[in-house]
């Protein structure tokens, strides 16, 4: 990451109401052991598959934690992008999501607050079936112009 120069993602005054982005991701083993293993999370709703056949679930689902780390990503890399940071969310997980599920996402734009200097986004999570497993919102600061340090670094040799 250091010595390779990254691009900022979009700064406030370069949104709109009503911008989207779409992102799908497939869930696979791989994915869940990781952020298990990260987490140190021993849920056995998560991965056993003998504890969740006994449950409402019927089978091991995916951490919704893990579901809403997938819509980071989304504001980290591409609506707004690289910069921003998110100040605020309220997510809904109306169906469980299940191993090796894809599920598709989508992110709008719904205000824009100039004085806050924070836009909302409005999200939407569907399995493949197209039913809904993820809705609400977040409240993001976008990228910020970082000041130029050529200016103040090097005013001693001036």
């Amino acid at each position: 990451m250091l010595g390779k120069k990254r691009k900022l993602g979009k700064k406030l005054q370069d949104l709109k109401v009503g911008e989207r982005y779409n992102a799908a991701f497939t869930i696979e083993d791989r994915d869940l052991l990781i952020y298990l293993g990260l987490t140190d999370d021993a849920n056995p709703l998560y991965v056993q598959h003998d504890y969740a056949s006994q449950t409402p679930f019927k089978q091991p689902i995916v951490p919704a934690v893990m579901l809403f780390g997938m819509v980071s990503s989304i504001v980290s890399m591409h609506l707004p992008g690289p910069g921003s940071h998110i100040l605020s969310h309220s997510i809904e997980y109306p169906k469980p999501v299940y191993h090796y599920a894809d599920v598709r996402f989508q992110l709008e734009i719904t205000e824009i607050d100039k004085r806050s200097e924070a836009i909302t986004l409005h999200v939407n999570g569907y399995d493949k079936d197209g039913e809904e497993v993820v809705k609400g919102s977040l409240v993001v600061r976008p990228p910020s112009e970082p000041h130029s340090m050529n200016a103040t670094s090097l005013e001693n040799f001036y």
